[in-house]
């Protein structure tokens, strides 16, 4: 079964249903999919239908992650919040945290809502889209099982703890990075292992110190048996900056546990003292900056599309062709892939075929005939 496109109406129906099945509600599985979708869109597969049966699905039906969401408000004021999701669906968490933050950057200038006790919220690029389409700057990470060493450590202390920003433009595409602060992470590992791609060198470094190559099924392993450890941004030791990554990674690490008084490093490996699975109790944080408290937001998109344009337009190294800025290349995918659909590499097809098969949903897929 080689890897084949999708429609999106029938991607979208069948997640839909696929998480009805399982106890989500209606209302909560529209942000659910969206969030899933969107991934694919971008040309973000390790986070798109390549999680969507072994992240979320897997997990409600072992009992460590909730299908109904309980979102209690801990603590309210005019521009900040601070919220126990009681590891619920992470999509539904993350989007009405960012929504209520672009409500009180709307009214106040500035707003920051914090959750503990999440599970898996997706691409943080979804939520800071979210806020630059309503004319804000937007911020958002979350913590993740330990799996990245500190710089001159070898051991899995914090996790990928993507640090993601946007910034309104008058261009068709926004501002958006959105990228874990280590040099790679779990799932691209992952998604690496479904299509036999090996490790990138300098990516991983075991337990004596060395960098970890090969195949990224093995490399993975080692990883969840804490003999190996994902990298910081900028590599093993401080040569190339790896202490740049380090630093930046703590930082999402205290905003998405000590404001809100969360769970942090090894006690997010989803494991309890015995061994026995449990709920990740992941933290996030979304802020929002309302451009209209400053000079007004057709000033700042128009600021913003003149900076990315000039670096744009700027020398180019010989054989580029191009100059990109961060956003650029997701608009670009989302617009090829519209009309054909999402691609599902033949892993992923499987477990659609027993989701389906599992649920007894209605749905022919191509690789059926």
């Amino acid at each position: 079964m080689p890897k084949m496109n999708l429609d999106w109406k029938t991607a979208h129906d069948f997640l839909i249903d696929a998480f009805k099945g399982c106890g989500v509600p209606a209302e909560d599985c529209e942000n659910v999919v969206d969030v899933i979708l969107e991934s694919d869109r971008r040309g973000i597969e390790s986070h798109g239908f390549n999680r969507f049966k072994t992240t979320y699905i897997d997990r409600i039906n072992a009992g460590i992650q909730n299908p109904v969401t309980n979102y209690e408000i801990l603590k309210d004021t005019p521009c900040t919040q601070v919220v126990d999701g009681h590891n619920g669906m992470g999509q539904v968490i993350g989007h009405r945290a960012m929504s209520t933050a672009i409500e009180k950057a709307k009214k106040y200038g500035m707003g920051m809502v914090v959750v503990r006790n999440s599970c898996h919220y997706g691409i943080a690029g979804y939520y800071t889209t979210m806020a630059t389409k309503a004319g804000c700057v937007g911020l958002t990470g979350t913590n993740a099982r330990p799996s990245v060493a500190p710089t001159f450590g070898v051991e899995g202390m914090f996790g990928t703890n993507p640090l993601t920003l946007g910034f309104p433009t008058d261009e068709e595409f926004d501002f958006n990075i959105d990228c874990a602060t280590s040099i790679t992470q779990n799932g691209k590992i992952e998604y690496y292992a479904r299509i036999g791609e090996p490790v990138h060198p300098g990516t991983i470094i075991d337990s004596d110190g060395g960098a970890v190559e090969g195949d990224a099924g093995v490399a993975l392993k080692k990883i969840r048996e804490g003999s190996a450890a994902l990298t910081t941004l900028g590599g093993i030791g401080e040569a190339l900056g790896g202490y740049k990554g380090y630093g930046y990674a703590l930082f999402v690490e205290l905003l998405s546990a000590a404001l809100q008084d969360g769970a942090y490093g090894k006690d997010l490996d989803g494991k309890d003292e015995n061994g026995n699975i449990r709920p990740y109790h992941l933290g996030h944080f979304f802020v929002a900056i309302d451009t209209d408290h400053f000079m007004g937001e057709d000033v700042a998109r128009k600021k913003a599309g003149d900076i990315i344009r000039a670096i744009r337009a700027s020398k180019k190294a010989p054989g580029a062709e191009r100059i990109y800025t961060a956003g650029e290349k997701e608009y670009e995918i989302w617009k090829s892939r519209e009309p054909v659909g999402v691609p599902i590499n033949e892993s992923v097809q499987a477990e659609m075929n027993k989701v389906r098969e599992d649920l007894n949903l209605p749905y022919v897929f191509p690789w059926d005939k």
